[in-house]
């Protein structure tokens, strides 16, 4: 078993990705903008100047930033209501932290919409370090995140599980030499994604399974 442990939030630990699409598809609406189905994928997991590049392609804009500032704001409002979370969340963290496993929490959101989230599901009490996207200068697919939430919880890369649900981010986990599980949510794995991650599993309480059985 690994002794730290670096997870993704939105569709991963928490089922938050269908919030983030309405609030696209919604934005979209607005500029009277039909979003073509790849923006859907395109999106999912980016942050920082590549999640910029995408909505100026989808969105016809000459600058992204603007538009994802909105999004993300109007994600953070429905999450100050209700942040639902993933089936084996709670088991899966509470199990790892009993074992002595260190557990980062490494998202593409910010560190305040990361910490509401935590503190709404009464999860913030495993998690040893918290690192966002905005920290830092290469977003996923590029592995910065997961290298740097690594090395806040002082355990080298190769010693780390990273749990993932979205493409880019198993690129990520993959190239930062971690041991990455893929969650898928609302993108399937295609051959890629079973070439690069260790494992896939339906579920976070699936993965616990796996670990404990010292299988992934």
């Amino acid at each position: 078993m690994k002794k730290g442990a670096i997870f993704d939030m939105d569709g991963l630990m928490f089922d938050t990705e269908a919030i983030w699409q309405k609030c696209w598809s919604d934005i979209a609406d607005e500029r009277k903008i039909v979003l073509e189905p790849q923006f859907r994928k395109d999106i999912c997991g980016t942050s920082g100047k590549l999640m910029n590049s995408v909505i100026e392609k989808y969105y016809h804009v000459e600058d992204g930033a603007p538009i994802a500032a909105d999004c993300k704001n109007r994600v953070h409002a429905a999450l100050k209501e209700h942040v639902p979370e993933k089936p084996g969340v709670h088991e899966i963290l509470s199990w790892l932290h009993d074992q002595g496993v260190k557990i980062a929490v490494a998202s593409s959101s910010t560190q305040e919409q990361i910490h509401n989230n935590l503190r709404m599901t009464n999860t913030e009490k495993y998690i040893d370090a918290v690192l966002s996207g905005t920290e830092i200068e290469r977003g996923k697919p590029a592995p910065d995140l997961f290298l740097k939430a690594a090395e806040k919880i002082g355990i080298a890369p190769e010693d780390c599980y990273v749990f993932e649900d979205a493409y880019n981010g198993v690129r990520a986990g993959a190239a930062s030499g971690a041991r990455t599980i893929m969650i898928p949510d609302t993108q399937e794995p295609d051959d890629e994604m079973y070439e690069l991650a260790f494992a896939i599993c339906g579920s976070l309480l699936d993965a616990l399974e796996e670990i404990q059985a010292g299988r992934i």
